[in-house]
């Protein structure tokens, strides 16, 4: 691996000593060649190979509409030339806001192919992140999915010169709008068919002049505690990425995948994007975001990536509902659930396996394990992947027991990193290192990373690009771990400033806690907190508002708000239980003392949360300062007043009296 080439407005840092890991896998990664180095390249080679074979599918009004290759290469020509005669340049940048749609996909095909760069929003941003995100990238078109996101773009549109159109691909509502801002993609298009007659050979001209180092995709970083900066991602980041894990997450012709997770996450471009252009499979958009358990259902799709957070509540909604079904489903549940544990653990400890407990196994899987996954749409996901916050051993292990091989992945905005492989999967790691990636441990455990699937650097921040790179070309996660050198598996800890010292001297991970407090159907988020003035662990918990309001319902509680139901006695005693329970696995320093259950969720509009909703920790310890003091204290309650910001507009303030309880359960 070369040292990384020196670029004189770049100050990069002087490099870590630590020990080096490299892959121990057998076989040598193949680099793509010249004529398959960027995804243009690759998407006429697909569109020459399959053309009027099904290359997408997207559901509208609950029927599956299906376009061809032959169909997206026609949209993506006509809708690129309608740019370039717009004034599209080499390197401009193009912002897309909205859910994932085929049109998400023509768009960014086509600026790729102009040599133009796209830039990925995620679609509840505020009028105000969006407006950060035209300004920092100095973006010359938007695309905006429907209504909503015109609103947006209208808001903010006297702040916004550099724009010279807005386009939606989603027309509901927006009929009787009159901006010259505004146009539509088909508008666009119909410039791009008059244009091509002019200039017949053009985009195939374009496609053979993009480069592998193109950069192509801004990524946004997730800003847990900073501004966002926007990542450069390269042609060959994605290709030569795609190219090291392919033997691992292995994508044919006739796969599925679904495309759900934001495209304005990197993670979901490299294994959903990518892998249609380098691939051909066939990807499949559902009808929203209400509808996509149904429609994953229908399509049980080979891939899918989720992040964390996703999984985390698909596991509590699993449990819930099982206990909330009939008692003949609950009786199979409580039969069958610890055999599959106990083969899953055999597995996990590469144990043999006995006959009786194989015998077991396979009547679970008829009587309630099969059934299971095809109500999850999960049937034949060869490639069920997360990424993201390190998930909790828990949830991979109940996914694994049902039946679902659930596989993480270990990679950041700037870089790729480890993966488990099909049949190596162990819950408490995020996998191994494949051939073209090398791993470092710094002498205080950070993780650093070295690949030729790497950024080019921050978006006009070299100064930030020289913090996080090394002289000789490593990168610096800022993430806190430690290998496994037997199994050569990554052992991931927290992030290095999340890591915390208690006045004991002793250490603990907030996140891995968190992790399995979340594990429960009624948590939906928890915050641990320590630090060295303070003596031990306490916790700010949100309640899963729907979950817990139907066990109140069935427990005959009454309630009238989220706030009431969260301050209950009983809902107290509930969860102190849970934590009771995560805290008997936990080392005495480690266990949570007092807890307080919040009045509201956290929430990515107030900042509290990033939009891949990771905690912004330091945020939320000064916000609810009042109630980490109440815990360290001796006090019974605390009032908390916070100002609260509407959908609509409206501002106001939010004044209730919490419980702090201390753990008694042993």
């Amino acid at each position: 691996m070369t040292a990384t080439t020196q670029n004189p407005t770049i100050q990069y840092r002087k490099p870590k000593p630590g020990k080096i890991y490299r892959s121990k896998l057998q076989g040598e990664m193949t680099p793509p060649s010249p004529d398959r180095d960027t995804l243009p390249k690759n998407f006429l080679l697909r569109v020459k190979e399959f053309g009027p074979e099904v290359a997408m599918r997207k559901k509208r009004y609950g029927i599956w509409q299906e376009y061809t290759w032959d169909d997206v290469y026609e949209h993506v020509t006509n809708f690129c030339m309608g740019l370039i005669s717009l004034g599209l340049q080499k390197d401009d940048a193009v912002a897309i806001i909205g859910e994932n749609d085929p049109e998400f996909y023509w768009a960014q095909i086509a600026v790729h192919s102009a040599r133009g760069k796209t830039v990925g929003v995620f679609s509840d941003a505020t009028p105000e992140e969006l407006l950060y995100v035209l300004d920092r990238t100095r973006a010359v078109f938007l695309l905006a999915h429907d209504q909503e996101q015109v609103d947006k773009a209208l808001a903010i549109k006297d702040r916004i010169p550099s724009i010279r159109k807005v386009i939606y691909w989603d027309d509901m509502g927006l009929w009787d709008y009159d901006d010259p801002l505004l146009a539509s993609f088909e508008d666009i298009e119909a410039l791009g068919r008059e244009y091509k007659r002019e200039h017949p050979n053009l985009f195939e001209e374009l496609v053979a002049q993009t480069q592998r180092e193109d950069v192509i995709i801004l990524s946004m970083t997730s800003g847990t505690t900073s501004a966002p900066k926007f990542a450069m991602i390269t042609n060959w980041q994605l290709v030569y990425g795609n190219a090291m894990n392919y033997r691992w997450v292995q994508a044919w012709r006739e796969d599925n995948w679904l495309s759900f997770s934001p495209m304005a996450w990197l993670t979901e471009q490299a294994f959903g994007f990518t892998n249609f252009l380098l691939r051909g499979h066939q990807v499949n958009f559902p009808e929203g975001p209400e509808t996509v358990q149904h429609d994953i259902r229908e399509i049980a799709p080979a891939g899918l990536l989720f992040p964390s957070r996703v999984w985390e509540n698909l596991a509590s909604s699993v449990r819930f509902r099982i206990s909330d079904s009939t008692w003949i489903n609950r009786f199979l549940f409580k039969i069958f659930m610890p055999i599959a544990y106990q083969y899953a653990d055999k597995e996990d400890r590469k144990e043999p396996i006995g006959i009786g407990l194989k015998f077991l196994r396979w009547l679970g899987e008829f009587a309630i394990f099969q059934p299971l996954r095809d109500k999850l749409g999960l049937t034949r996901a060869r490639n069920a992947l997360t990424a993201g916050a390190m998930l909790s051993p828990d949830v991979v292990r109940f996914f694994r027991a049902i039946g679902v091989e659930l596989r993480q992945l270990y990679a950041s905005t700037e870089t790729f990193g480890t993966i488990h492989l099909p049949g190596d999967v162990r819950f408490e790691t995020v996998g191994v290192l494949v051939p073209g990636v090398e791993l470092k441990i710094a002498e205080d455990q950070e993780i650093l990373l070295r690949t030729e699937a790497r950024f080019a650097g921050y978006f006009e921040a070299p100064e930030k690009t020289g913090e996080v790179i090394d002289e000789e070309g490593w990168y610096y996660t800022g993430d806190a771990g430690y290998m496994d050198e037997e199994s050569g598996h990554l052992i991931y800890l927290d992030r290095l400033k999340d890591m915390i010292e208690l006045a004991n001297g002793q250490s603990f991970s907030p996140q891995y806690i968190e992790g399995r407090l979340k594990f429960s159907p009624y948590i939906q988020d928890v915050m641990t907190i320590g630090g060295f003035d303070m003596t031990y662990v306490t916790a700010i918990v949100i309640i899963d508002f729907d979950n817990l309001a139907r066990w109140a319902e069935k427990n005959g509680l009454s309630f009238t708000t989220f706030v009431d139901l969260s301050q209950k006695p009983e809902v107290y005693d509930l969860i102190e239980e849970i934590i009771a329970e995560v805290n008997r696995s936990l080392p005495e320093w480690q266990r949570i003392r007092k807890f307080v259950i919040l009045h509201k969720q956290f929430d990515a509009d107030e900042a509290e949360l990033t939009r891949t909703r990771k905690l912004r920790r330091r945020t939320l310890q000064k916000k609810y300062g009042e109630i980490l003091e109440a815990m360290y204290g001796d006090k019974e309650s605390v009032v908390v007043r916070a100002d609260v910001k509407y959908r609509d507009g409206r501002t106001g303030v939010v004044e209730t009296a919490l419980q702090v309880r201390t753990i008694t359960k042993t």
